[in-house]
């Protein structure tokens, strides 16, 4: 990083009940605090994040402000809280690749439209092909304030196709209703991309036909998967193991995710087993979300948020440009 850069002074908003209550008891004696309330007439946090601010004032430090009811979409658990704004400062540098060494295999950027550089001299924001991001209007992914709009985003899947063959989809599950149902998101906290049922069933039905086209060996299979193949059937290419290619279609048939071997397959070893299985589980006739891409599938793609843009860019697998995200130059230029 250099040190001639000015650090970024970005905005951040928390929560007292959660994060702050220590702090809030001891900040509200002095004379002036590090954080401000965001008050009830903040009507664009109140459509956008599902602050319920007609209430009367809190609390403390935070007179007048709005209330929040956050979940954590992993455990189910939620409550309600303060919404208090504060300020932190990042490191900046002309070049993302100057933050510094990189240990493992992600890497998170901030306020940074590129350019990405890996080894060997590869600028990865070239790669990235970009959809729209689309908000939720309900929060189908939240068990107790399920009525407040969705942290969730959501990007426009209407078709999947398998080696090029469109795979036909329930349209209507594609779609996000009134109620926040429906639709497809990205999410790390899911290992594997979990699909409806009749999804999930269209596309490993098409997936099986292209496999057995290819010869593959099918094999039992081992939970949580419902498709395995013999390992030593299966060539080996830089993007994994040598099967049929998955298509997420996205907006129009313009734009395509493509799925190669490596994020597709999961290989299993145990026993006398050693198999590559089908990357996707089935997760019943009536998930809350229709598809949710897991980590797996997201696995050495670059993925760029552009919020300011309502977007999502997307590389497919970086494998193709023989590299990986533990590739991250870290050297500036």
């Amino acid at each position: 990083m250099s040190s001639s850069s000015p650090p970024l002074i970005t905005s951040l908003v928390l929560l007292s009940f959660f994060l702050l209550q220590f702090s809030t008891q001891v900040l509200c004696s002095q004379t002036t605090t590090l954080f401000s309330p965001i008050k009830k007439d903040a009507n664009k946090l109140q459509a956008n994040a599902g602050a319920g601010c007609n209430g009367k004032p809190g609390p403390g430090c935070s007179n007048d402000t709005c209330a929040y009811f956050p979940e954590n979409p992993v455990t189910g658990k939620g409550g309600m809280g303060l919404i208090l704004s504060d300020k932190f400062a990042l490191p900046t540098a002309k070049n993302p690749a100057q933050f510094g060494p990189v240990s493992q295999i992600g890497i998170a950027l901030f306020n940074s439209a590129g350019p990405y550089n890996f080894s060997p001299k590869i600028d990865a924001s070239k790669l990235l092909t970009y959809t729209p991001l689309i908000s939720g209007p309900r929060g189908s992914d939240t068990e107790i304030f399920y009525w407040l709009k969705s942290p969730d985003y959501y990007i426009g899947l209407t078709s999947f196709r398998v080696n090029g063959k469109v795979v036909l989809l329930n349209q209507t599950l594609l779609a996000i209703d009134e109620n926040g149902l429906g639709g497809t998101k990205l999410s790390t906290s899911k290992p594997y991309t979990v699909l409806q049922s009749s999804i999930f069933k269209a596309l490993t039905d098409a997936f099986v036909k292209e496999s057995d086209a290819l010869n593959l060996t099918r094999v039992k299979p081992v939970a949580p998967f419902s498709m395995c193949y013999a390992a030593d059937k299966i060539p080996r290419t830089r993007v994994g193991p040598a099967v049929p290619t998955i298509d997420l279609v996205l907006g129009n048939k313009k734009v395509l995710w493509r799925i190669h071997g490596s994020n597709s397959m999961v290989r299993i070893k145990k026993d006398n087993l050693d198999a590559w299985c089908l990357g996707f589980v089935d997760s019943g006739d009536a998930p809350k979300t229709s598809i949710v891409i897991g980590g797996h599938q997201l696995e050495d793609n670059l993925v760029q948020f552009d919020l300011e843009r309502e977007r999502l860019g997307f590389s497919s697998s970086l494998l193709l440009r023989g590299t990986t995200c533990a590739n991250f130059d870290s050297k500036p230029n």
